[in-house]
């Protein structure tokens, strides 16, 4: 995907002719500000012709203003959460719900982590019938949530190739969840089970069942401000992705 970015011009160059022939007034001051020094060096006084040359080292100037003042605002912007191509970790307890985490990149903090309410025995077997769709939808509400993020979103409602499986959650990353993530961390793309966890008593037995997962790379495609889409990169499957997943707010 491409972006444009367009930035609004307040004066044209065309018009500079007009400005320029008007009588430049200079402050007079012990300290002079550099818009001060600007003035005299771009501005010409009113008996030399303004020349073709002069106007576009103006314009020059202005546009170099412009992409300067535009990075220093974006310095100071958070980064954004996810990237075009992003880490996809699907995760869950063999006897539990499952877990879907989107990462920036492998070593990353989760920048969007879903608990479904969707077995992950079920989600295998739609998964072992062919292509999976996934859809989250959440609503539109009031005016002062226009700022907010889709992936900011709580909660969502469920769609597996089109049959309805609940209510998913929006969830911060928790030690348990963050602990399967580095499990899987040197993984590109597979899937497997992990060991269950040990109990803190030390006698061997396991206090939850094993976790099962499935880890790749997606494509993210953003529709709008409302709809967000990702697709998972599969190269065994000529094209087609075996999984997607699509976030819409309506």
């Amino acid at each position: 995907m491409s972006s444009k970015r367009h930035f609004p011009w307040t004066n044209k160059v065309g018009n500079e002719d007009e400005d320029a022939k008007e009588t430049p007034t200079f402050k007079h001051s012990t300290n002079p500000t550099e818009e001060d020094n600007i003035e005299k060096v771009f501005e010409p006084p009113a008996s030399m012709p303004v020349t073709r040359k002069k106007l576009q080292a103006i314009a020059v100037f202005r546009w170099r203003s412009v992409l300067t003042a535009f990075s220093k605002s974006r310095s100071h912007l958070p980064p954004l959460g996810l990237r075009p191509r992003v880490v996809g970790t699907l995760f869950g307890n063999r006897h539990g719900h499952v877990h879907f985490a989107f990462q920036r990149d492998p070593h990353s903090q989760p920048a969007f982590l879903v608990e479904l309410a969707t077995p992950i025995t079920g989600l295998v077997k739609e998964m072992g019938s062919g292509l999976v769709r996934i859809a989250l939808e959440c609503d539109k509400e009031e005016e002062d949530k226009k700022s907010k993020r889709l992936l900011e979103e709580r909660l969502w409602r469920t769609y597996c190739n089109g049959k309805k499986y609940g209510i998913a959650t929006r969830r911060e990353c928790g030690p348990k969840d963050w602990k399967v993530l580095k499990a899987v961390e040197p993984i590109s793309m597979g899937a497997g089970v992990l060991p269950g966890n040990r109990d803190e008593d030390g006698d061997g037995t396991e206090s939850e069942g094993e976790i099962m997962y499935m880890r790749a790379k997606f494509e993210r495609v953003l529709g709008s401000r409302d709809s967000e889409a990702f697709y998972m990169m599969n190269p065994d499957s000529n094209g087609a992705p075996e999984l997607s997943f699509y976030l819409l707010r309506v």
